[in-house]
Order: C-alpha cells, then sequence, then structure tokens
C-alpha cells in the first residue's frame, strides 16, 4: 500500500509540472471563485484555509474575502512533534513562514470545539478519487488533524482536474473529503465521505 501510494504521488508531482504555471494560476482562479459560490462556504462561519506548497491550488481569493466580510479564519500551524493546530488569523499580514517554510499563523488561538459549528475546512492533496479519498504528501499531518474535529464539520477538497483519479487506495485512518471543487464543477462524494456533515 506504501509503495503504490509513493508510486502514485511521484505520478502525481509530474503531472503537474506538465502544466504552465498560468494555467495553474488560471485554474486556481477559477476554482476560488466557485468556493466564494458554494453554500457550505457562504453559510459557514467559521474557514480553515491552508497555504499552498509548491503548485496546489492557491487560496489568497477565498482568505481575503473570509476576513472582509467577517467570517472567522484559521490556517494550520505545525506543532510540536508534527502536530497540526488551527490557529486564528485576523489579517494576511499574520501569515509567515514556518519551520518548513510554509505560511503560518503567528498567533496562537487555537480552534474551539464552538469555532467549528458550522465550519468548511478547505484541504490541499496531491489526488483525489470521486468517493472522496486524498492521496496528500505522505507526512500524515491532515489525517491526524481531521480526524480530531468535530461531526458536522465540512471537509472540501481544492483540486485541479487533473488531479482526479477514478480509484485511490485508502487506509483506515485516511479522512475522506465530502466534496471535491475543480475548476470544472463541484463533486458531491456522497455517502462515501467522512461522517456527516452539514448542508445548508
Amino acid at each position: 500500500m506504501r509503495e503504490k501510494k509513493q508510486r502514485l504521488r511521484v505520478r502525481s508531482l509530474v503531472r503537474h509540472e506538465s502544466f504552465s504555471g498560468s494555467e495553474l494560476c488560471r485554474w486556481g482562479w477559477l476554482i476560488q471563485q466557485k468556493v466564494l459560490e458554494f453554500s457550505p462556504y457562504l453559510a459557514a462561519r467559521t474557514v480553515v484555509l491552508y497555504s499552498p506548497i509548491g503548485r496546489e491550488v492557491a487560496t489568497e481569493f477565498i482568505r481575503d474575502q473570509a476576513l472582509r466580510v467577517g467570517k472567522k479564519l484559521f490556517y494550520p500551524k505545525l506543532g510540536d512533534q508534527k502536530h497540526l493546530h488551527w490557529v486564528h488569523v485576523s489579517s494576511a499580514e499574520e501569515l509567515r513562514p514556518g519551520g518548513c517554510g510554509i505560511l503560518e499563523p503567528m498567533g496562537d488561538r487555537i480552534l474551539t470545539r464552538e469555532d467549528q459549528q458550522r465550519s468548511v475546512v478547505f484541504v490541499p492533496g496531491l489526488a483525489f478519487d470521486f468517493q472522496g479519498n486524498r492521496l496528500g504528501r505522505g507526512w500524515g499531518w491532515y489525517d491526524r488533524a481531521l480526524s480530531l474535529l468535530e461531526q458536522g464539520v465540512s471537509f472540501v477538497a481544492l483540486a485541479y482536474e487533473f488531479q482526479m483519479v477514478e480509484k485511490l487506495p485508502a487506509e483506515a485512518w485516511d479522512r475522506k473529503m465530502h466534496h471535491i471543487i475543480t475548476e470544472k464543477r463541484i463533486i458531491d462524494c456522497g455517502d462515501g465521505a467522512s461522517p456527516a456533515g452539514w448542508v445548508p
């Protein structure tokens, strides 16, 4: 299983490199525009975003709009023993490069149970399938962090259409997405997704 996932990671990274930066930028913009019209995002009081690594789908338009309309905004921060924590930010200036060179929040207010009510978590990845399975970079940070969130939190992947595959290998601890948003469509992962999210 581990070797198969690693082969898929390499294949996905090579596929990313086959597209120009301008193509990915345009598709990323289209994906973010879809998010801004997506009903779970519109109804959410709390939004959890990520800072993209390499050629992952950008999130800055979502960030700016969420701050502008007064949503509570959180980003992942890598803490002790390589555990991710979701930390509040109130402006883009509060994001600084962390230990791995990824933009992280500088504050220390961590996502609470109350914050998680009517929340949506946007998740990056290297590949996804139509059942909501996600292929990450193999570090396990996201799956561990997502597993600690309350029932009812909506998991939404942001992906380019070329990252969609028919079926990914999945293990018991892998967290499934409720929806996947690409530049072409919004995919409802249905009953195969992680336990029920709310749908307004």
